[in-house]
């Protein structure tokens, strides 16, 4: 039996999508290369192996964006120049280089992946001293604005949505094609697609809420940010046909002060905690409530779900709900009052809400999980469909024996990124 080829992967739980991400790619890795690769993950900044000030600063995070946002916005555009970011990695992420130094000289991993921008260069460095022939690739999970931290120059790849704007990217040098634009990859389950009135209302009836009627799925991301208490009482107290469904992630305050306001509208309303069945309650939602995170759209447009925008966190979110506005799959609607509006209009105008969700699942980027396994395993060694080949390596590079890949699709050497 042949010995799976380790990867390492690098994360931290700064909100729910980096590893959201990470994971993605994991599973589409196992479906793609089954017993082909180990993927092994890894927070530097907040992990059991974390220096200790390192993790009391990644907990501010989720604190920060909920009640204080504006704290995080001076953090982020403070930050978001090459100078600030050196200065940053020769600091505070310098006590990210031991823990990321040492796993990669435990595993040592024939490739090395970053999902999150704080983590790239512990990447780069534990690569140099480590682990001189593993590809370093960051795959950013940004959908429009890319911080500059994101952007080190001494990685091999870096994987951008395609709706990235080009001057967040303009501070990265691409003379010999790193940059690859695919998009932020989602689990299996997003990416099976939409579903018809039929499929949706047996759906509802296997997650136990109404088959028929207007359904409000409410989510805050990883955090349960975005006023979602607010938000959930306002449209209960407002419409009274419609459902509401609230997602509160890792907020165990905002489930218990939910939980008290369903015993006050019964029947019509739904509350979780952090789910595994998320692309469930996308799918059979007419529309998505919540702010405009990255992941949230990601998965939302995949799974064909009409957006209503509340907020963003400011920096990273910046840009995002505009994105979608424009695209025609979703509405802003910063205030209470907008929000409930908007949901009495799309509840009256059934082909308005038809038209979003078919501009939802245009949107969408169902593949991208897959796309960035087949980068990553082609710089590791691995075969690649020819789509995707051209990520990979320049056409004069030679290629290697490989294992292969599980697919009824054609497939070409890979190429080793020595």
């Amino acid at each position: 039996m042949t010995t799976p080829i380790p990867l390492l992967f690098l994360v931290a739980d700064t909100g729910g999508g980096h590893r959201a991400a990470a994971r993605a790619v994991i599973q589409a890795l196992h479906h793609d290369y089954p017993d082909t690769f180990d993927a092994v993950l890894c927070d530097p900044l907040g992990g059991p192996r974390a220096a200790g000030l390192l993790r009391r600063v990644t907990r501010l995070y989720a604190p920060s964006i909920r009640w204080a946002p504006w704290t995080w916005g001076a953090i982020y555009y403070g930050c978001d120049s090459r100078p600030a970011v050196r200065l940053l990695q020769s600091t505070l992420l310098a006590l990210a280089h031991r823990p990321v130094a040492d796993a990669v000289a435990y595993h040592q991993p024939a490739a090395i992946v970053s999902f999150h921008p704080l983590t790239g260069g512990a990447a780069v460095r534990a690569r140099n001293l480590q682990a001189p022939f593993a590809p370093v690739v960051t795959v950013v999970t940004d959908l429009v604005n890319v911080h500059r931290a994101w952007r080190d120059d001494k990685v091999d790849r870096i994987v951008v949505p395609r709706t990235a704007i080009r001057r967040s990217l303009d501070a990265m040098t691409d003379r010999s094609g790193r940059r690859v634009e695919i998009g932020i990859p989602v689990a299996a389950a997003f990416a099976a697609g939409p579903l018809g009135p039929s499929q949706r209302a047996e759906l509802r009836r296997s997650l136990g809420v109404p088959e028929h009627g207007f359904l409000v799925v409410l989510t805050g991301g990883g955090e349960g940010a975005g006023g979602m208490a607010r938000r959930a009482a306002a449209i209960l107290r407002r419409c009274s046909d419609v459902h509401v469904v609230a997602l509160c992630g890792r907020n165990r305050t905002l489930h218990r002060r939910l939980a008290g306001l369903g015993a006050r509208y019964a029947g019509r309303l739904t509350v979780h905690e952090f789910i595994d069945n998320m692309a469930d309650w996308l799918r059979c939602a007419d529309v998505v409530v919540g702010k405009a995170g990255p992941g949230t759209i990601a998965e939302a447009t995949c799974c064909g779900a009409p957006l209503l925008l509340t907020s963003h966190v400011p920096g990273q979110e910046r840009g995002n709900t505009e994105f979608v506005v424009r695209a025609g799959a979703g509405r802003h609607a910063p205030t209470v009052r907008h929000l409930v509006r908007e949901i009495v209009a799309l509840r009256r105008n059934p082909a308005a809400l038809d038209a979003m969700r078919v501009a939802s699942a245009r949107l969408g980027q169902p593949t991208a999980a897959a796309d960035i396994v087949a980068l990553v395993a082609g710089l590791a060694g691995a075969r690649v469909r020819p789509d995707v080949s051209a990520m990979v390596a320049p056409a004069d590079e030679r290629p290697a024996p490989v294992p292969t890949r599980k697919s009824a699709r054609p497939v070409i050497a890979g190429l080793n990124a020595g």
